[in-house]
């Protein structure tokens, strides 16, 4: 108790989606009595919420940002277009394309697709 008062309840909010994260402190942050943690800080409690990483029942490992990433290559999205939907840059883009490629062995972005949806990380 601070001055007679019971003190704010910290909540330290633990959130992959940066999005949701921000959406998440903007709402509590109205809630009387409750305070968001500011990072590394002491909380008592937390609210956690973590994806599952996709491709890691098949061996891939694929990131949550690279599982959304070959879900746009399998409806045929370019570079751009991935970029502009996942609010990244086009080099961001090129990067994850590049990763998927790589841990799926493949030599062009149908090859990942085909890859993928052999090894059962997507469904066409």
């Amino acid at each position: 108790m601070k001055d007679g008062y019971a003190s704010d309840l910290v909540i330290a909010i633990d959130v992959e989606e940066p999005r949701l994260a921000d959406r998440l402190m903007t709402l509590l942050a109205g809630v009387p009595g409750l305070r968001v943690a500011a990072p590394g800080e002491p909380a008592d409690a937390a609210l956690v919420m973590r994806q599952a990483k996709a491709g890691v029942e098949s061996g891939v490992g694929l990131t949550s940002r690279e599982f959304e990433v070959l879900a746009l290559l399998a409806q045929g999205a370019s570079n751009k277009t991935i970029a502009r939907r996942l609010g990244i840059s086009v080099h961001t883009a090129k990067f994850h394309v590049r990763s998927l490629m790589d841990k799926l062995d493949a030599i062009g972005r149908t090859d990942a697709v085909a890859h993928a949806a052999r090894l059962g990380v997507i469904h066409l």
